[in-house]
């Protein structure tokens, strides 16, 4: 259920080179926050090469003194990072992101009230929100299902299977 980045393969020898590229857009995301530790592991949870993929990120220490671990969702639709909590599987992880998403979707079209929505790096407009809210459409509808529902994280937060 995790995969070491070392590990991970595709469908095809295609797939596998985009999710190793989604794996460094990830890292390289992650990176890039002046807050982030130095990173000791990361898994592969699950995806489709180009279109989205849940990358796990270890750290050696804590953030801000809470959290040691993160959620990356990367692809065609905008990167997030998303704290990991007790008892998730890879199929919560992408509806919890799908609502992020959709709050962001919703400020977008009552034209403010982002100060308590997830930053997305695109203009806010109606064109963009259609468009996310569309792939988040695609998302509930035909990637979520193929995600694992068994837990990745258990209830102290440790990782199950690795």
């Amino acid at each position: 259920m995790l995969t070491p980045i070392d590990s991970m393969q595709g469908e095809d020898e295609e797939d596998t080179r985009l999710l190793r590229e989604m794996a460094w857009r990830a890292r390289d995301y992650i990176t890039s926050f002046h807050w982030c530790p130095p990173i000791t592991d990361m898994y592969f949870v699950g995806g489709i090469g180009y279109i989205v993929a849940t990358f796990l990120f270890v750290f050696d220490r804590k953030i801000g003194g809470t959290d040691d671990k993160l959620w990356v969702i990367v692809g065609d639709m905008p990167t997030v990072y998303m704290i990991v909590e007790p008892d998730e599987s890879p199929r919560d992880v992408l509806e919890g992101y799908c609502q992020l998403m959709d709050d962001w979707v919703a400020a977008v079209r009552a034209g403010g009230g982002f100060e308590d929505v997830f930053p997305v790096e695109a203009a806010r407009t109606k064109e963009h929100a259609d468009m996310l809210e569309s792939r988040l459409a695609t998302l509930r509808e035909e990637i979520i299902p193929m995600f694992s529902a068994d837990r990745v994280i258990d209830a102290d937060g440790k990782l199950i299977a690795s």
